[in-house]
């Protein structure tokens, strides 16, 4: 599959899912589970599967994403033909950036022309998931799909705003009916929901995306999905392994948690790696006085006091006497002495002086912006 698949990632596309964290930098590159990126999921799994050239889209706040992919070494995509290339906002033909899915991949079409792979693997950066993405381009090489679309059946998230369900055959995996943001919802049922991958020939991307220009579509999903649903063949490939959608804080902060469950981390790693930048640290310390339980510690923290079911990114120091519970602490935090944190989320570099008490919830977790002093 290696030299028959190209993939293109989208960095900036849900950057309003979660603006606390995307504020200074893209989606992408979002931390998550202690030491990765959202990108890495999407970027592992396609170099999993053996696909050596990948497409980053940009848009804006892409300076974090370039410190974090680096050459692409440790995705083993440091490569003189191929490898990870950044793609900038705008096309040839526009010093705009684009505004909408099918205006970006406008922007891209020199980029596909230059490539040779037969197939285009699609992905953004708001899912957390372990797939097989050669096994999704062997369903589109069956079902001889004109687009394939990977979805997971689950409830709507209600703080998403965009999402497309389908309605594919049992039997064929023809997909018969989409709906984006449909009306008629009912509170509690799961529905078929795109995830945001995509599998296309790439000859039959770049005609879709001339034919939008010559038509002035605007809306991929709208415009070429939702108007051709009968006529091209668009099939779906459910995806039965554990899926988590970041469309919100809450949904950040829920499913960091579900980090500490063993299963849903065997899982997502179990398998094959998920990649990611290599930082070498010490490793951590646990001092008198240090108790931890249940809890993912990352290299080169240091803990004096207590952590309960917590996730602690890399460089995280916790004073003497505090105590850090049901919270996710980004890299370089300082807490100090005395600290009491409960449902709190920070963002890199916060210090927390001494005798400081923060408490947030599960449905809105107290957030603490990158780099402040409190």
């Amino acid at each position: 599959m290696a030299h028959s698949t190209v993939g293109v990632i989208f960095s900036n596309v849900h950057d309003e899912n979660i603006p606390e964290l995307s504020r200074h930098r893209t989606m992408a590159s979002v931390p998550f589970g202690g030491r990765y990126r959202l990108i890495d999921f999407a970027l592992s799994n396609m170099v999993n599967s053996g696909i050596t050239t990948v497409g980053i889209v940009t848009k804006n706040n892409y300076q974090s994403l370039i410190d974090h992919l680096g050459s692409g070494k440790e995705w083993d995509l440091a490569r003189k033909d191929g490898g990870i290339i950044l793609l900038p906002p705008y096309s040839d033909e526009t010093d705009k950036p684009y505004t909408t899915r099918l205006e970006a991949l406008m922007s891209i079409t020199g980029f596909l022309n230059h490539r040779k792979e037969d197939y285009v693997v699609i992905s953004d950066c708001d899912g957390i998931a372990h797939m097989d993405i050669a096994d999704i381009v062997r369903f589109h090489e069956e079902k001889q799909a004109d687009i394939t679309m990977v979805y997971h059946e689950e409830k709507i998230p209600c703080e998403s705003s965009y999402f497309i369900t389908l309605e594919p055959d049992k039997k064929s995996g023809r997909v018969k009916g989409l709906k984006i943001n449909p009306a008629d919802l009912r509170k509690g049922k799961k529905y078929n929901l795109y995830v945001n991958v995509m599998v296309m020939s790439r000859e039959f991307l770049i005609g879709t995306i001339q034919d939008a220009v010559t038509r002035g579509f605007s809306s991929f999903g709208r415009d070429i999905l939702t108007k051709n649903v009968d006529t091209l063949k668009i099939y779906g490939y459910e995806f039965k392994g554990f899926y988590a959608g970041v469309n919100s804080m809450e949904d950040y902060y829920r499913h960091s948690m579900e980090l500490l469950d063993r299963n849903v981390r065997d899982e997502l790693f179990g398998n094959r790696d998920i990649y990611t930048k290599v930082r070498d640290s010490a490793p951590s310390k646990y001092l008198d006085g240090a108790i931890v339980r249940n809890t993912l510690v990352s290299d080169g923290c240091v803990i004096e006091g207590t952590v309960e079911n917590c996730i602690l990114f890399r460089g995280v120091k916790v004073g003497k006497g505090s105590m850090i519970r049901n919270s996710v602490i980004m890299q370089d935090t300082v807490i100090g002495e005395n600290v009491t944190l409960d449902c709190v989320i920070t963002d890199k570099n916060v210090v927390i002086r001494d005798r400081r008490t923060l408490a947030g919830c599960a449905e809105l977790p107290y957030f603490i912006s990158k780099g402040r002093m409190l």
